[in-house]
């Protein structure tokens, strides 16, 4: 995801280049998988053109909402249908996104009683999901609620015994043991759960009534410093419309500097030392702190409508049970010119995500070729990731295939152009049944799979998946290790890291001839394979038990009348 917090795809894979399978000998060939006749052929002429096509400068790097959106969906709608699709959404190709974007400006410093004055932007950030032109938080009673989680399914409730209404929420970033090594703990330690995420943060606060919520920075559980926070929270923010235009979240959403809340925390005769040790241990309680907080904001206001692009192959046998593709089509649009080529501001997006949809057509005509699966397979291209996964969300919130009936999918984002790798990662962990899948996938190639680096950045939920898994849609996110089959981690970390150093987000990430598609076709043989399992099979994967995604998913399928509920 390239979400306001986002370290980028690209970057989590450079860092992964650290972690290699053991090698292979010299002149070892991977294997092809046991049932390649069956599998038609990656058509890799197609995935060059489309690719080559969605990052052309008339594109004008495929921001959503403006002029050139209805040429881009006409070429995509028009490559779905030369590849065997049929129209999606009830017989259209589009789902119309309704979004709103608010700049907010005139910010007020942070008061907080017993003479504490803080800036915006040097000690707090703040925005706001509810669609008002003004922004207010008026002698709000602040209450310490540890690492703000309800999680029912591990005992563990921040909020148990205080009502927070008109209140302030003062949470802690990341999980409870983030500082643990391993994986072991309520929380899998290092590895960040959905708990640990910024995002879920406030939605928490939100459910429980809060009028604000803020979280303490703090550069080491976030995985990034106060520079990102405070860039992020600057300019145009992004949500999906809401028919009460959001009123039932917190009036504002925000950070403070660990410092501050220091500060605060001294104030109220309290250690946030001493309360961050407390909050770590099952059982905590709240703590008001017996202070007030007052700061405020106005918003400009600005609707607009983007779309996702949706077709459909249908089952032959069980048509209404669903397995979904999916790869965001967006980008940045027009941007600040770099490098040798200063008049160049057109953000062209090659490989974010061109070359994601270019694989995302292909793998649809492949399996148009191979006839009917038993499932139906939807394949969707979505709209406004780099806005905040608005396109995903908004599929999630409304799906045109009922998610009790969505058996799991697969996205792609980002693949990068370099040779083939030794092995494959899942971003996140073995979360869900999907994983038994994978494992056997890539056996049959000759693969293995590594762990993931860095697992305490939550990288899982930082792409359009995350929007169908947190309504408990099992869903793959697996990516091609750096250990590649030729000059193994050297090689795949110098095409890792000069993409990211030189081209991720920037004019440079412009297609080219001179592009190895080995990798991205072993992706896309992996990802097909994956995905026609699934639409061949009977399974219907849930997540592993403890996981934070399962309540969700076993509650949907135990009020379906089909769908998961016939397992």
């Amino acid at each position: 995801m390239k979400s306001p917090f986002a370290l980028t795809a690209l970057v989590a894979l450079a860092a992964s280049m650290q972690v290699s399978a053991q090698p292979l000998p010299k002149g070892t060939a991977l294997k092809p998988p046991a049932d390649a006749g069956a599998q038609p052929d990656v058509p890799v002429d197609l995935m060059k053109a489309v690719t080559k096509r969605l990052s052309a400068d008339d594109f004008e790097g495929r921001a959503p909402s403006t002029g050139v959106e209805p040429k881009v969906l006409d070429y995509i709608v028009a490559q779905f249908k030369a590849a065997g699709l049929q129209p999606g959404n009830k017989g259209e190709w589009l789902q119309p996104v309704p979004t709103v974007e608010m700049t907010a400006g005139n910010f007020t410093p942070m008061t907080v009683t017993g003479g504490l004055s803080f800036k915006p932007g040097a000690d707090y950030v703040a925005g706001s999901y509810r669609v008002t032109p003004k922004s207010q938080v008026k002698d709000s009673e602040l209450v310490f609620v540890g690492y703000g989680i309800v999680a029912p399914e591990l005992g563990w409730n921040d909020y148990a015994g205080v009502d927070m209404k008109g209140k302030t929420a003062v949470i802690l970033v990341n999980d409870p043991d983030y500082a643990t090594e391993g994986e072991q703990g309520l929380f899998k330690g290092r590895r960040m759960t959905y708990y640990g995420r910024w995002t879920y943060k406030f939605e928490e606060a939100a459910r429980q009534g809060a009028t604000a919520a803020l979280i303490v920075h703090d550069t080491f559980p976030a995985a990034y410093g106060w520079n990102v926070v405070n860039s992020s929270w600057t300019g145009a923010q992004y949500s999906v419309q809401k028919a009460n235009d959001g009123m039932d979240q917190t009036v504002a959403n925000g950070w403070v500097q660990k410092s501050v809340a220091e500060a605060i925390l001294k104030a109220a005769g309290k250690d946030l030392a001493g309360l961050t040790k407390a909050a770590q241990t099952k059982g905590f309680r709240a703590v008001p702190l017996g202070l007030k907080a007052s700061f405020g904001f106005d918003n400009t206001i600005r609707r607009s409508t983007s779309n996702n692009v949706v077709g459909v192959l249908p089952g032959k046998t069980r048509p209404d049970e669903v397995v979904l593709y999916s790869a965001h089509w967006d980008h940045l649009g027009h941007c600040a010119p770099q490098g040798t080529k200063p008049n160049d501001d057109i953000c062209n997006g090659a490989v974010d995500n061109a070359d994601g949809v270019a694989a995302l057509t292909a793998i649809a005509k492949m399996n148009a070729e191979a006839g009917p699966a038993a499932r139906s397979q939807v394949f969707v291209a979505l709209t406004l990731e780099e806005s905040g996964l608005l396109g995903s969300e908004y599929y999630g919130a409304n799906p045109i295939y009922p998610l009790d009936h969505t058996v799991g999918g697969v996205n792609m984002d980002a693949l990068l152009p370099a040779g083939r790798a030794k092995s494959y990662t899942q971003t996140g962990g073995d979360k869900s049944e999907l994983g038994d899948l994978y494992l056997k996938a890539l056996a049959a190639r000759g693969l293995t799979d590594v762990p993931e680096d860095h697992p305490e950045r939550g990288g899982y939920y930082r792409s359009d998946h995350f929007s169908l898994a947190k309504r408990g849609v099992p869903m793959f996110n697996v990516e091609r290790s750096g250990d590649l089959v030729d000059g193994g981690t050297a090689a795949g970390e110098k095409a890792a890291q000069d993409y990211t150093d030189n081209r991720y987000h920037a004019p440079a990430d412009e297609y080219s001839d001179n592009w190895d598609w080995t990798g991205i076709t072993q992706d896309v043989e992996l990802f097909y394979d994956l995905g026609r399992t699934l639409a061949d099979g009977t399974m219907w994967p849930n997540w592993r038990q403890g996981d934070e995604f399962r309540a969700i998913r076993d509650k949907a399928c135990a009020a379906a009348t089909k769908g998961c509920n016939t397992k």
